[in-house]
């Protein structure tokens, strides 16, 4: 077991490795010339020019990635002699915002890590739920009425069932205040309930493919002659669907559910601009409209990199659940 997740994490090393220089080299190639974006409207050639050298973009390309590479692990100082120092690990620095990347992702992940994670937590609950609770229900109103909620909530979009979210629970009935984000250390009320609509609307919209993921999943296992010959043996239907069958119909929802997990945690884009969150989604929204490309790199990698940690647990949480995944 100790040499599979060492292959593992050997492996997902190397794919962040290639994942973050396939990153930089993109963005890089794009047509935007950042030393003129970043120069101002009433711009010469020549200074356009000296802006070029003050941030490092007259060097190569794989210098370039390469003083990037050290800025992750050293810290980088932009700009002249006397410029600004990021310390490690430095992500960039924006011009627009004169911030370094940095900071900027740090007061924007906790936001998405906390919509992220509640609304995994919701969206598992309700998805497995409602999925074992149509499979052992088969073709009786329970498994109608999962499988109507897996349809309409797959058909829905999700800016739409945040803005319906809004106008019923703010709006009409005035059940909730509007969201507005207050970090869990200053209030955890106010963090709590400015909450409550994005895990509601992410919690909808992505439970529905685990309802139906779930259901047949356990179906199919049911089918399965060990099950047939358990219950032929007098295992009790509850111990043999709890210990056995639920066991085997997750595994491939366990590889779905991490990599929506670290796909949520690079930035829920649109939930996020619906109910004004400020995390790695509308920070994501804003160096786009700004072309801000120090940002958009940094985005793109941390998006990257939880979405390959997620890949290499999920692959070792795989080999404990199933052992014939470790031979290869």
């Amino acid at each position: 077991m100790l040499i599979f997740i060492a292959r593992r994490l050997l492996f997902a090393l190397a794919l962040l490795f290639a994942v973050s220089a396939f990153t930089y080299v993109i963005f890089a190639a794009l047509p935007s010339d950042p030393a003129a974006l970043t120069c101002g409207k009433n711009c010469r050639p020549e200074v356009i020019a000296m802006n070029r050298v003050r941030l490092g973009y007259d060097k190569p390309i794989v210098v370039q990635y390469g003083q990037y590479l050290k800025g992750i692990v050293k810290g980088r100082t932009y700009g002249a002699s006397e410029g600004v120092h990021c310390p490690a690990p430095s992500l960039g620095y924006s011009f627009r915002k004169h911030q370094c990347v940095t900071d900027l992702i740090t007061r924007s992940l906790p936001v998405t890590a906390s919509v992220a994670l509640g609304a995994f937590v919701l969206w598992m609950l309700i998805g497995i739920g409602l999925g074992t609770m149509a499979a052992l229900k088969r073709g009786r109103w329970p498994d109608r009425l999962a499988t109507g909620f897996s349809v309409v909530g797959i058909s829905l979009p999700t800016f739409f069932v945040g803005l319906l979210a809004i106008m019923v629970f703010v709006i009409w009935t005035g059940l909730l205040p509007f969201p507005r984000y207050e970090g869990i250390t200053s209030n955890p009320a106010k963090w709590f309930m400015s909450l409550i609509l994005p895990w509601f609307t992410l919690a909808i919209v992505s439970a529905s493919s685990y309802v139906r993921l779930t259901r047949n999943g356990i179906l199919e296992v049911m089918n399965e002659e060990f099950v047939r010959l358990g219950l032929a043996k007098g295992l009790r239907r509850r111990t043999l669907i709890v210990k056995y069958v639920m066991r085997a119909a997750l595994l491939p929802i366990v590889t779905i559910a991490g990599l929506d997990f670290a796909a949520l945690l690079g930035g829920a884009v649109i939930t996020e601009s619906v109910f004004n969150l400020p995390g790695m989604g509308k920070l994501s929204i804003m160096a786009v409209n700004d072309s801000d490309l120090p940002i958009l790199v940094a985005t793109t990698l941390v998006a990257a990199v939880f979405i390959v940690i997620a890949n290499a647990f999920v692959d070792i949480l795989y080999g404990f659940l199933d052992p014939r995944v470790r031979s290869y």
